[in-house]
């Protein structure tokens, strides 16, 4: 595919699939929040932070337990603010007791770190929480690479699916739609992320089964992009 003619400013990624395994997000860390919740919602539910979800929950569920409906939702890999508010609480402790670091790709850490360098500005926009986010980044066999980004939206901006989101982000931080490329590996996102004019390019995995779309440019990993967009890649690893 021919090089693209507007090199972006601003780099968005996304996690699961893109810059993180797929398989460490399914096997590791939904399957911890599954088992850690019940004690959350039993033992916690006076915490502010905590109260705050199982009220927003009693709203989205009247008259439903709120464990049930978590667990309904966790059924559906639904992307819904309580859930993913409350896997972040879970994951945090988690985090901090040592139980979970998080895996990413190799050419990530590296790459981001190369774009940053060179004056890049770094965003994620995940369906996890803006905290859940901050842990994964802040906890990776790398160490801390929080610091390389300058913003992180969840789903207070809009669901990834949507136009408007996007626009919402643009809105928010006064970016150029132009200037911003949006990497992710899910094909509804992309388009949603073009139809609001930003760049975009889709990262399959070939770890990750992704399949390819048609309509949007596609490559294999963070280099890879970076050559395609007229952005500095990263030094060869040894």
């Amino acid at each position: 595919m021919s090089a693209v003619s507007h090199t972006p400013r601003v780099a968005l990624l996304d996690i699961e699939g893109t810059t993180a395994p797929v398989s460490f997000v399914h096997q590791v860390l939904f399957p911890y929040a599954r088992k850690h919740l019940p004690a959350l919602v039993a033992e916690q539910a006076h915490d502010p932070a905590v109260h705050a979800e199982l009220e927003e929950i009693a709203r989205l569920a009247p008259g439903v337990p709120p464990m049930e409906q978590l667990t309904r939702w966790m059924d559906a890999d639904a992307k819904v603010g309580p859930l993913k508010a409350l896997q972040g609480i879970v994951w945090a402790q988690g985090y901090q007791r040592g139980e979970l670091i998080a895996s990413l790709y190799p050419d990530v850490v590296p790459t981001l770190e190369t774009w940053a360098k060179a004056g890049l500005t770094l965003a994620v926009y995940s369906s996890g929480s803006q905290p859940a986010q901050k842990l994964i980044f802040g906890h990776t066999q790398q160490g801390d690479v929080t610091p390389l980004f300058s913003k992180f939206f969840d789903l207070r901006v809009g669901g990834k699916k949507e136009a408007e989101s996007y626009r919402n982000i643009l809105r928010e931080t006064g970016w150029q739609a132009q200037d911003v490329l949006f990497l992710s590996d899910v094909t509804a996102e992309l388009d949603a992320a073009a139809e609001a004019g930003v760049q975009v390019c889709q990262i399959v995995r070939p770890e990750d089964g992704t399949v390819a779309g048609k309509h949007h440019p596609v490559v294999a990993t963070l280099p890879e992009a970076a050559r395609l967009f007229g952005l500095p890649g990263a030094e060869p690893q040894a």
